[in-house]
This record gives structure tokens, sequence and C-alpha cells, in this order.
């Protein structure tokens, strides 16, 4: 399919950061779900899975902010690019070789220091060229962004058959082939798709960070991601240990995705109808329904369906939002810092926290446990998100 014309862009450019984003989320499509089966596979207990999966987490507290710093201060951002993803197709080949905890630690560390540039710097110069006036165009943005979501639900999909058929023990193969790809779809990008910063003109973050609004609104991201990391590293173990097979988990991965789709290609005409503060609000309340359905009905196909659709909220309209907001704020050479932090602040904390403490929850309590946590962390989420909306009005 014409990735341009699906994006109605001018020129390849949001075309190939479109491809560029397939190829992404590919790897997130095989990695979050079937690594955790893979590292049981190996005979790690929960526990260990748990603190694997906190790696990944640890390694977005400083590798984003890193790349967004060095975009920011006038590195070009497609070479950044380009390196990021050859660093993370060699560490995702070393997957191949290593066994044991401590070896697999290390490379999962070396994966997601690599890939830690991709999302904030491909992000910043997305927003760079959908922005206007220091709005974001939400509905051109879902249109290239929506492409992520696609190579997402690809990925879990076919990988969940092929597991099913071929065994798990297949997953740093293909870990390596879809990586491969990603670095393929960067050398795609023009050189002017990316615009550096000058080293004079990136002023500190610190001024932004001190406003009541901005503070409360990384809070509400901190929680309400750290209710998602009960799915993002148990959900696929929860499932496997009720009984479902792996093309049920890919199934059910697969409708959280399909429906993050459809928000992304049609929130342009949807996303204007309330303030981003509200959407905000409205995926925590749905990120606590959807974990209290997963935590109390997990044995239920339908129940586990109907809480997978509720990711349309608490997850897509979430990130819209999230980058609306960032886009506002964080404006000019100041935007891969703001885009790095979200990544930081929201999927770096909240996930070493997830994966280790609801590793250790698990173990103690059992895997629904943490989906009732999750219900309490987005709870929480909402009560911030109101906060940063009171302070921004």
């Amino acid at each position: 399919m014409n990735l341009s014309a699906a994006t109605t862009a001018p020129g390849p450019r949001l075309g190939a950061f479109g491809a560029l984003w397939f190829c992404y989320f590919a790897t997130v499509g095989i990695f979050n779900p079937f690594a955790p089966l893979w590292f049981k596979e190996l005979g790690f207990s929960t526990l260990a899975i748990g603190s694997l999966a906190s790696l990944q987490a640890w390694t977005r507290v400083l590798g984003p902010y890193g790349w967004g710093w060095l975009g920011d201060h006038g590195r070009s951002r497609v070479r950044l690019l380009q390196a990021a993803a050859a660093l993370s197709l060699l560490a995702a080949c070393a997957f191949l070789l290593a066994r044991g905890y401590t070896a697999i630690a290390w490379v999962t560390v070396l994966l997601f220091m690599a890939n830690g540039g991709v999302v904030p710097l491909t992000e910043t110069s997305l927003a760079q060229h959908l922005s206007h006036g220091g709005g974001l165009d939400a509905g051109r943005y879902g249109r290239v962004r929506v492409w992520g979501s696609m190579g997402f639900i690809v990925a879990v999909l076919v990988f969940g058959l092929v597991f099913e058929r071929g065994g798990i023990g297949l997953f740093p193969w293909l870990l390596a082939l879809v990586y491969a790809a990603l670095l393929a779809m960067t050398l795609r990008l023009p050189a002017d798709a990316q615009a550096p910063g000058g080293r004079a003109g990136a002023p500190p973050v610190l001024a932004v960070l001190r406003r009541r609004e901005v503070r409360w609104f990384f809070a509400s991201v901190f929680f309400t991601v750290l209710a998602h990391s009960s799915v993002y590293t148990f959900f696929s173990l929860y499932l496997d240990a009720l009984g479902h097979g792996k093309s049920t988990v890919g199934m059910l991965w697969a409708v959280s995705v399909t429906l993050e789709i459809a928000f992304f290609w049609w929130q342009g005409r949807a996303f204007g109808r309330l303030s981003p503060h509200a959407w905000l609000q409205w995926a925590a309340a749905a990120a606590v329904l959807r974990f209290v359905l997963t935590a109390a009905f997990g044995a239920s196909l339908p129940m586990l369906m109907l809480a997978q659709a509720l990711h349309l909220l608490s997850f897509a309209a979430h990130h819209a939002a999230c980058i609306a907001l960032i886009s506002r704020w964080f404006q000019g050479p100041l935007r891969g810092r703001g885009q790095a932090l979200y990544t930081v602040l929201g999927y770096g904390l909240s996930g070493v926290l997830g994966g280790v403490g609801g590793g250790w929850l698990s173990m103690r309590l059992g895997l629904g446990a943490v989906f009732w946590a999750g219900a309490a962390a987005a709870a929480i989420g909402w009560w911030c998100v109101r906060r940063s909306q009171v302070a921004d009005a």
C-alpha cells in the first residue's frame, strides 16, 4: 500500500515516517508479548522475567533523553535514527548467542539503550512537520501514527501463529529479522526530513518543568503508564497461566491494537471535541475499568476482549493527548527533550517500578494481583490529570 497516499502527505516525507513506525512497532509487537514466553522457555522464574522487563524500562530512564539532547543540540536526527537502528540490530543478533540470565540481561540493556532513540527522535521530527502556530495537526498525526499500530497488530498475529506452530525457540531469529527491516526503513528517510537544532538555540528545559500543570501532567503520565506495565510485562504470562493458547494471546493483543488503529485513523474528527486534558481523564478512567475486568474475569475470553477493547481510550487517546500537550509546551529547540521526557518519566521510571514491583507482587499474590494494582495506579493517574487541568486553566 502507498503510505504517502494514505497519509495525504506532501511528497514522500510522511510516508517514510509511516513505514518507519510500522517496522518499529513490529519490533514491539514481537518483543513485548513473546519475549516473556521465551524467557520462560529458558527456565527463568516469574520474578526473573519481571526484572528483565524492568531492564527495558531502566534504559528509558537515561537513553531517550540522551538521544533527544543530541538531536536538540545540532546533531542530524536522521543520522541519529540510522545509528540507533543499526546498534539495535547488532544487539538483537546477540540474542542468538546469549544464554543464561546475566547474558540475556546485558543484551536486553544494549538493545533498549540503542532503540531508545527511535521514538523521541521520530516523534520530534514528525511533530515539527505537523505543528502550526504551536498546535499539532491531530488528524494528520493520527494518519501517520496509525501505521505503527498496524505494524504491531501484524506482528502479534503473525508471530503468534508462527510460535504456535514452530515453537517459541524461533524468537531470537525473528527478532533480528524485524530489526533488520527497521534499519532499512531508517535508510529510506530523506536527508532533509529531520531538521537539526542549533547549539545556540537549545535553551534549558527546567523552565517548562517548573510549571505546575506540566509537573502534574508528567505525574499523570507516570501513573497511567505504570498501570499499563501490568499488560506490557505480565499479560501474556497471565493468559498462559490461565490456559489460553499462544494464538489466543496474539488475538487478544490484536483486539486492542485494532481499535487503537481505528482511533488514530479517525482522531482528526473526534479529537477536537474534547480538550487534551479531558481525553487524559477518560483514558485513565478507561484504564481503571480495563484492569478491573482483566483481574476479575481472566478466564472469560469475552470479558478479556472487552477489557482489551478499552485500549482505544486507555492507550490510543492517552498517547494522542500527551503528544498534543507536549507539542504545545515544548516547542522549537525544546522538542527533542520534551518528547524524551515523556518517554523517560512516563515509560522509563514507571516501567522499572512496574516490572520489578509486579514480579514481586505476582510471586506472593499471583498474577491477577498485578492487574488490581494497575487499576489503583490508573485511578491515581486520573487524579493527577485533574490537578494538571486545574493548574492549566
